[in-house]
């Protein structure tokens, strides 16, 4: 299967550094404009530049050298700088690049994941090769989170016992290649004690899948990231769709962009729900329809 999310996403690729090149997935761009004057925002994250008006709208944006630790981006450069306005979160936020290299087409399975070698920089999800040159593909959602940490009452679902009984018995398994998803999958189910697996990969994923499938032990609620590396989201879903001992999974995919098309591609691979992450309760409750659609099939 060629992944619906391959179709149209490409990787945009800008430096913050001289020699190193990085990317995002192009998916979570809205537009590219060259540096605009900003507006100071007060008590703001140091890494926050300021505010641009877009259209009227409000936007802030981050030095993105700065967050991930490269030196910041000094005022004489700005004005050959560029801002790269993202839909991620549920917000829009511009990070300023000292330089757009251009968008080219990915195939996401040739992406890998980082080398040791890259040492503790963890705001990178993926490394690949355009023209033989590395390419890292950056984590949007931990730089953000760091720059906007979330609120706490959306961490932590609240539900009845009743309701937690319901899911308890459900083998969950939570997928995403991003360290900060992960940790907020994981610290909701932590927070009202369901067990859980977890893989960094569709790839591990599936294998995890087959493997429980074979011992007796389906995967009874998936839920995944759609954008990773590898095998995505939407090919995963549909992998397990076409699989006869893993088609009863609950599927819930999830993902960081506000986008309706990719809520509509989510259903078109066989995926049950698609949800914005993240916030504890949409999950929990997606998860008390899995287990109402898991009893569906056994009764």
């Amino acid at each position: 299967m060629k992944s619906k999310a391959n179709q149209s996403q490409g990787m945009l690729l800008f430096h913050l550094a001289a020699r190193q090149s990085f990317a995002i997935g192009t998916l979570k761009v809205k537009e590219i404009v060259p540096y605009t004057r900003l507006t100071a925002l007060p008590h703001s994250h140091p890494t926050v530049l300021g505010a641009a008006n877009m259209r009227g709208t409000t936007i802030p944006v981050i030095d993105m050298a700065m967050a991930v630790g490269y030196r910041r981006i000094s005022e004489e450069e700005m004005a050959n700088c560029f801002i790269i306005i993202t839909d991620c979160r549920r917000t829009l936020v511009g990070f300023l690049v000292r330089g757009i290299d251009k968008i080219t087409e990915c195939n996401w399975r040739d992406i890998e994941s980082p080398p040791p070698a890259l040492g503790s920089n963890v705001f990178v999800t993926g490394v690949t090769r355009v023209n033989d040159q590395l390419i890292q593909l950056l984590d949007v959602e931990l730089i953000l989170s760091r720059v906007y940490p979330d609120d706490p009452s959306h961490l932590y679902p609240v539900l009845t016992d009743v309701q937690r009984e319901r899911i308890k018995p459900m083998r969950i398994l939570l997928v995403d290649d991003s360290s900060v998803a992960r940790k907020q999958l994981t610290a909701a189910l932590d927070y009202i004690n369901i067990p859980y697996d977890v893989c960094t990969n569709g790839k591990d994923a599936l294998v995890l899948m087959q493997d429980k499938a074979s011992k007796g032990m389906p995967i009874d609620i998936l839920v995944s990231d759609i954008e990773m590396p590898g095998l995505d989201g939407y090919e995963l879903a549909f992998e397990a769709q076409s699989d006869a001992q893993l088609a009863g999974a609950y599927i819930i995919l999830h993902t960081s962009l506000s986008s309706e098309i990719s809520v509509e591609r989510a259903h078109q691979v066989g995926a049950h729900e698609a949800l914005t992450k993240f916030e504890a309760n949409e999950l929990i409750q997606a998860m008390l329809r899995g287990a109402e659609h898991h009893d569906s099939l056994v009764s």
